[in-house]
């Protein structure tokens, strides 16, 4: 078994495992990315659309076009990448807390040893078995990244008549990259009340191509023996469907938007604690789990709405872990918690000696809402919301002058809660 050390290893070469590398190699560590596909940039690649850096790069890019800025700098660094490779298991162990990294690819089996370990495996996709809807079980039925893998990359057209079941980004941009192709759209159907995607997705993708969203709408099965020929729609008041108002939609082919979860079956089997809401690790304030000098970041730590965002996350968990790495820890660490309509909040502990940034989540649908944060139950921070739904992340920052003249200790707590 070839065996290799490094000061540092990233496992993931999407936008997050790329930033993450960069910050560690930037503070002077040496670092190796792990990737399991043969090339960088993760699922940018096949996302041909624009509307990516807008943030990190202030101009409007393809997922390609992105990737390729991170890509032109990794290349060009001192990082070790390794492609075709796939970490199987890895392990903390000693007092040093060296991680043992077991990765298997076509050349064979090597052991990577670092100290510090930083998660950027992503997330994937739900499907049909994980939202449980019933039916037959014919061809033409796939996720909508699949889709769009073999629309963009392969260059294979999935089918002609296509329905949408699921109101996510991916959904909504395939069911305009499919109408780009000559392909029919005859719906989107989602179960919620609202949308699952980003307002400007459902203007850009549904409403300039004249394709029908409908809301509060279960799709109670799919027809077809050989292949697809249509789906159920029942609609639904106050989350009950309503008796006699169901419908038929015919159609050749189903794209599944349904979710995405983080990709943790290799945190889960070493021991690292997840998050039951997000279904990513729990970490502290510097993005470190509960295994000393591992750290996540990106979407396997919690699903963004942005890739911008993710750079962004995973330059400080790079930045981070090289702290770690120089033997600096913040000295307290309060613990934080979603309140009233907010589904999650990341990171769960923040450190008042400096800045923090936290994602949330709301769980309501409301404009001129109001995020209130709470020390120990007394208002410290109030910021006005123009609009919040539950598919655009929210995000706040709290330094030490917001903790000025306030009594901490560790079991302090802080509330974010949304009125």
């Amino acid at each position: 078994m070839k065996e290799l050390q490094y000061d540092a290893a990233v496992i993931g070469a999407g936008a997050a495992g790329m930033a993450a590398a960069l910050e560690l190699e930037a503070q002077g560590f040496s670092c190796a990315i792990i990737e399991r596909e043969d090339h960088l940039g993760g699922i940018l690649m096949q996302c041909i659309h624009n509307g990516f850096g807008l943030h990190e790069f202030s101009e409007e890019l393809t997922g390609p076009e992105f990737a390729e800025r991170f890509i032109e700098r990794v290349t060009s660094s001192k990082i070790a990448v390794y492609l075709d490779t796939t970490v199987t298991r890895f392990t903390s162990a000693g007092g040093n807390c060296v991680k043992e990294l077991y990765c298997v690819s076509p050349s064979g089996a090597m052991r990577i040893q670092s100290r510090a370990v930083v998660l950027a495996m992503g997330c994937r996709e739900r499907n049909r078995g994980n939202v449980r809807i019933p039916g037959s079980r014919p061809a033409g039925i796939y996720t909508a990244g699949l889709a769009q893998r073999l629309v963009n990359i392969e260059g294979y057209i999935p089918g002609r008549e296509i329905v949408v079941i699921g109101s996510g980004d991916i959904g909504l941009i395939m069911a305009r990259r499919m109408s780009w192709v000559g392909c029919k759209v005859k719906a989107v159907v989602e179960i919620m009340p609202y949308p699952a995607g980003l307002t400007r997705n459902i203007v850009q993708c549904l409403k300039d191509f004249d394709i029908p969203l409908y809301l509060s709408s279960q799709t109670t099965s799919i027809f077809g023996n050989d292949r697809v020929e249509g789906i159920e729609v029942s609609p639904m008041e106050n989350g009950v469907i309503v008796p006699g108002k169901k419908f038929r939609i015919d159609c050749d082919t189903v794209l599944l938007s349904v979710g995405l979860v983080p990709e943790n079956e290799l945190s889960k089997s070493a021991g690292i604690e997840l998050n039951g809401v997000t279904n990513g690790p729990v970490v502290d304030s510097e993005l470190m789990t509960n295994m000393e000098g591992v750290f996540a970041c990106g979407n396997v730590l919690h699903v963004h709405d942005l890739v911008d965002w993710v750079c962004e996350e995973s330059r400080r968990a790079g930045s981070y872990a090289a702290r770690w790495l120089k033997g600096e820890r913040p000295a307290l660490q309060i613990r934080a918690k979603a309140g009233p309509s907010v589904r999650y909040v990341n990171p769960a502990r923040i450190a008042p000696e400096r800045e923090n940034h936290i994602y949330l989540r709301s769980m309501i649908v409301k404009s001129d809402a109001v995020l209130e944060v709470s020390l120990d139950n007394r208002v410290i921070r109030s910021k006005k919301e123009r609009h919040v739904q539950p598919s655009e992340m929210i995000t706040v920052n709290l330094g030490p002058k917001d903790f000025e003249k306030m009594e901490i200790n560790s079991d302090s707590v802080l509330e974010f809660s949304i009125k």
